[in-house]
């Protein structure tokens, strides 16, 4: 393993989540990455039904009831993509642990890379975005439900002061730092 190698940072293949709250940059950042490394990106919006769309761009948070089926479609595709030994990149705001935790289901090969930032920079951000269904009213929820990762996670966690490019950067720098340090 090299510093180079960030899929040595992980048990191959690897799938990297990136999560964190609305207005984070999780699907900039996460597609860029996904570029980076040459890796296949999937956007975790498009697991929503159009019923949940609409009620998030109605101002309504969803419930546990409502998240749930939409994780369990993005974990079966983190699931379709290790079976192909495939490595990709989703984007899920995988706010509560139990919900990484139904994501991983106990695969090493599932890293998160939590994008943490300021709450008033990512109010400017939505409050800048135009024409996604998440509006800026949701915020708080958002931020109620957070469970930031614990270490035993083995989260990748970035700030998101930076241009989206720099935090892509900084995340496979990350990983390939691990790499360097032989952890899984």
């Amino acid at each position: 393993m090299t510093l180079a190698d960030p899929e040595a940072a992980c048990v191959r293949p690897c799938i990297l989540v990136v999560m964190g709250v609305s207005g984070s940059g999780k699907s900039t950042v996460a597609e860029a990455v996904a570029r980076r490394l040459g890796w296949t990106f999937v956007d975790g919006d498009a697991f929503h039904t159009r019923e949940h769309i609409a009620k998030m761009h109605a101002g309504h948070p969803l419930t546990d009831a409502d998240r749930a089926p939409w994780l369990a479609r993005i974990a079966a595709w983190i699931g379709e993509r290790l079976a192909a030994g495939e490595p990709g990149v989703v984007v899920c705001s995988a706010l509560r642990r139990r919900y990484r935790e139904g994501l991983a289901l106990g695969r090493p090969e599932v890293r998160f890379v939590y994008l943490d930032g300021d709450r008033a920079l990512i109010e400017r951000r939505l409050a800048e975005r135009a024409g996604h269904f998440m509006p800026p009213a949701l915020l708080d929820s958002q931020f109620a439900t957070l469970e930031p990762p614990d270490p035993d996670e083995r989260p990748v966690v970035v700030g998101i002061e930076d241009p989206p490019e720099r935090i892509a950067e900084q995340v496979v720098a990350a990983l390939g730092r691990e790499a360097g340090r032989g952890e899984p």
